[in-house]
């Protein structure tokens, strides 16, 4: 099990400095993802099936919504990560001048001095307890700097304005649906039959409209809520896992574990908000 060492949240998303000494399950985030080593041994990031170095040179990105796996080298003492979770939104906000989306070119993001120097400077952040104003300017910059490091070795222009619509209204049905009963047990199979469709339709249309698994999706639903709960109440970690469809506090801290790299108790106990 990793260990958290500072989580910040804001309107920016959230950051992360985690050691981190095991791999994490197939996930994804509704956040832009940026992965970089603060200290110690590297780790890859696989995006899409396609296997990514993460090292004192080069970061991973991850636009939203794009499965992805972590895996470290150092499998004893573990290695520092860096782990940014930026909000579409907030990004779009801030970058209204050119209009960019948050979709990155490429996974594989050159770390240049720039770039190395703001990160070393949102860790201090971090590791100091005290975020304070200066981190939102921080997290843009740096993420502004890797977007601009994802599109520069391709022909490709980066995405304008405005989020691509899912196109099988049955799957627009579907999302609002789970999203509706996350917390339901066995969700899955009674969406797919409220949407009209059979199981192995219901997966292979929602996968190609959202790009990930219905399960994926639905993890991702169950992360987002248990730390909204985590870090906004001052609500048990075992209730927060049976009021998630966990039938114990062991269950659901394995899940957390497995897709967060940490114990819920551990994030729940670093976790701040910046101003």
């Amino acid at each position: 099990m990793g260990t958290a060492l500072a989580v910040c949240h804001g309107r920016f998303g959230r950051a992360s400095l985690y050691r981190l000494n095991k791999p994490l399950a197939p996930h994804a985030h509704r956040e832009g993802h940026i992965v970089l080593l603060v200290d110690g041994m590297p780790a890859t990031v696989a995006v899409d099936g396609a296997v990514h170095a993460v090292d004192r040179g080069h970061a991973v990105a991850v636009s939203p919504w794009q499965p992805h796996e972590f895996r470290p080298r150092d499998l004893g003492a573990g290695a520092i990560f860096l782990t940014l979770y930026i909000s579409p939104n907030w990004f779009l906000e801030m970058s209204r001048h050119i209009g960019q989306v948050m979709r990155f070119g490429a996974p594989l993001v050159v770390v240049d001095a720039r770039m190395r120097r703001l990160a070393e400077q949102i860790a201090e952040h971090l590791a100091s307890g005290h975020a304070g104003e200066h981190l939102p300017g921080l997290m843009h910059e740096l993420t502004a700097a890797a977007f601009e490091a994802s599109w520069s070795l391709t022909s490709d222009m980066p995405p304008a304005s405005g989020w691509p619509r899912i196109a099988d209204f049955r799957i627009r049905n579907a999302v609002r649906l789970m999203n509706e009963r996350v917390t339901d047990a066995c969700v899955l199979d009674r969406i797919a039959r409220d949407a009209g469709l059979s199981r192995p339709h219901f997966y292979k249309l929602f996968r190609q409209n959202i790009g990930l698994t219905p399960n994926l999706y639905l993890n991702t639903l169950r992360l987002e809520r248990s730390i909204h709960r985590l870090t906004e109440t001052d609500d048990p970690v075992t209730s927060i896992g049976l009021d998630l469809g966990f039938a114990s506090q062991a269950s659901f801290t394995r899940f957390f574990c497995n897709n967060i790299g940490i114990a819920p108790t551990d994030y729940r106990r670093v976790s701040l908000h910046a101003a």
